[in-house]
């Protein structure tokens, strides 16, 4: 069940303006009706300025009436108008100290096996910047001498499901552009048994 905004504050006003009995105003609000009567006695939020919910549209006045002469009524929240809220996107992908030193390896092995992956995609996929695909890509990294291409999986930098997902979304995408898809890479292991 939706709960109306501010619930406490909201408590205290139907407790100051209304006649409805404290079940009532606790399952309106989410609260247990000991904790409304300890609204109501003082004991509980001093000083919380009532929060008018007629006047917020989050019920009737008319609701209000219903429920007051008949105390075993429920309230009912109204629909809100208000477009529901947009949820964020994660942001950049926070890598621990200790793993930011593998990432030019994790970058080396996905230029290497997914050409087909683009550079926001493996942005995304290891929270890297641009510059240091391009000085991978280029081996004008500073550290460029001890990168060994490592599967990002196995360090820890992105999970299989984030790999496949951008590898099928980057397939998906040169099918589209009528481009050839690459072949999946032969891991060294299998290159060994043949």
């Amino acid at each position: 069940m939706t709960l109306p905004l501010m619930p406490k504050a909201t408590a205290v006003w139907l407790i100051e303006k209304t006649a409805l009995t404290f079940t009532q105003i606790a399952d309106f609000c989410g609260m247990h009706p000991l904790e409304v009567q300890a609204i109501a006695d003082g004991e509980v939020a001093q000083g919380i300025n009532g929060y008018d919910p007629v006047a917020n549209s989050q019920v009737t006045a008319a609701e209000i009436k219903r429920c007051e002469g008949d105390p075993d009524a429920r309230l009912k929240l109204l629909a809100s108008t208000n477009p529901p809220p947009k949820s964020r996107g994660k942001g950049a992908r926070y890598t621990p100290v200790a793993k930011r030193n593998d990432r030019p390896d994790a970058i080396a092995f996905l230029l290497r096996s997914y050409p087909q992956l683009s550079e926001p995609q493996i942005i995304k996929l290891l929270g890297t910047t641009k510059d240091t695909i391009h000085k991978v890509r280029d081996r004008a990294h500073w550290n460029s001498a001890n990168i060994k291409p490592r599967d990002p999986v196995i360090l820890g930098l992105c999970t299989q499901t984030d790999l496949v997902g951008a590898v099928s979304s980057a397939n998906e995408r040169l099918t589209r552009e009528g481009l050839a898809v690459p072949p999946l890479p032969v891991s060294e292991s299998e290159d060994a048994n043949h």
